[in-house]
């Protein structure tokens, strides 16, 4: 589900369209699981590196090739996963953080 923020982003024509031909050019399978010899369709276009208010607006980082992969819904939700996992820390849609205690 979509960040309030990023809603109106993920709706644009741009982001379809970059979308649609990077899946095309990552011949729709998820590129995780084919480095492991698996062949998979791919069905989610990820943000390596995330998009937030302050760079979705930046094409270099929300329309760049460089920063997508195009996955399966078991490896997207894993490095979603692992994001969370990292972080001590998020930042709400209201710009709050809360800090994670372990």
């Amino acid at each position: 589900m979509a960040k309030e923020f990023s809603r109106s982003f993920y709706s644009s024509k741009a982001w379809q369209n970059c979308r649609n031909e990077y899946m095309k050019c990552a011949g729709y399978l998820c590129e995780d699981c084919l480095r492991r010899g698996i062949y998979k369709p791919g069905v989610e276009v990820h943000h390596v590196e995330e998009l937030t208010p302050m760079n979705i607006h930046r094409p270099e980082v929300a329309l760049n090739w460089d920063n997508l992969r195009l996955l399966c819904r078991e490896c997207h939700k894993a490095r979603h996963d692992n994001r969370k996992k990292d972080r001590r820390y998020e930042i709400d849609e209201a710009g709050r953080v809360h800090v994670w205690d372990d």
